[in-house]
């Protein structure tokens, strides 16, 4: 029996409507729009999946550029995830086993596929106002209060991102750096690993950003806690990615890296914790 009640998909979007979807402890609110500089397919694949009342898991995969089948790579990617967690029968209390398998049986997938693609993924595990993150390469999970203080940040899995985490490069400097499109852990990946981030209780209007790294290359940290911290989720989330796409349309000197964007916000609206994640 399928522990998965709902779940929805932003796949190959030139330009998506909102997808909101809203719980009683939680909502949640995706976009995804194609790189403006380009005709092909869009290579980011996003997924909300709603597990029961008190539980869900929210996921983005972006297939990497300069490979073949990067659109192929990421909606595998989560298409396989998905199958992961509808597999789970245990309930909620098994969910980072289904998580972690997915993950893994989403690399060989992509592997199979034999031509070359591969794909980041970034996952949050919601349950009762408890996340837990995992990601695989440079799409980034961030938790903000509603005051700005950043409760949670992954670490881009990428030269330039390992070197702004040990204190080698200011973070301002990576958004121009030459090298910050390189990636070194990706699904498709023989040597692929997984990151497992801590248990994060959220509190009352705490926002998670998941996004692809079109975000984060074009606006700085302090720019998407600023926009999306307060406010009406779906307006926050429209604010964000107005600014990251004029960016790659190009602004004085400011960062400009046209690419694939897509972002999903989750927040808390109302706290029944648990332990178990």
């Amino acid at each position: 029996m399928s522990t998965v009640s709902h779940h929805q998909f932003l796949l190959r979007e030139e330009k998506s409507d909102f997808l909101s979807q809203k719980d009683a402890l939680w909502e949640a609110c995706a976009y995804s729009r194609r790189c403006p500089s380009k005709e092909t397919y869009n290579e980011d694949a996003v997924a909300i999946i709603r597990v029961d009342d008190e539980t869900a898991v929210f996921a983005i995969a972006d297939g990497c550029g300069g490979y073949r089948g990067g659109e192929q790579a990421s909606e595998l990617a989560l298409q396989v995830l998905t199958d992961s967690i509808e597999r789970n029968e245990s309930g909620p209390d098994r969910l980072r086993v289904a998580i972690v398998d997915g993950i893994e049986q989403a690399n060989i997938a992509v592997q199979e596929l034999k031509i070359g693609a591969a794909c980041t993924i970034a996952v949050v595990e919601y349950h009762r106002g408890t996340i837990r993150p995992y990601h695989v390469g440079d799409s980034m999970i961030l938790v903000t209060g509603i005051r700005g203080r950043i409760r949670y940040q992954s670490v881009s899995h990428s030269p330039v991102g390992f070197a702004v985490e040990s204190g080698m490069l200011a973070a301002d400097d990576a958004m121009h750096h030459e090298d910050r499109h390189l990636v070194s852990n990706v699904v498709g990946n023989a040597s692929m690993r997984i990151e497992i981030g801590p248990a994060v209780t959220l509190l009352q209007r705490d926002t998670v950003v998941i996004a692809s790294d079109g975000l984060f290359d074009n606006l700085s940290i302090d720019e998407v806690v600023g926009g999306m911290r307060k406010g009406k989720l779906r307006q926050s989330l429209g604010s964000v990615t107005d600014l990251a796409y004029q960016r790659m349309l190009g602004i004085e000197g400011q960062p400009c890296k046209p690419d694939d964007l897509s972002v999903i916000g989750v927040r808390a609206l109302k706290l029944n914790h648990a332990s178990r994640l």
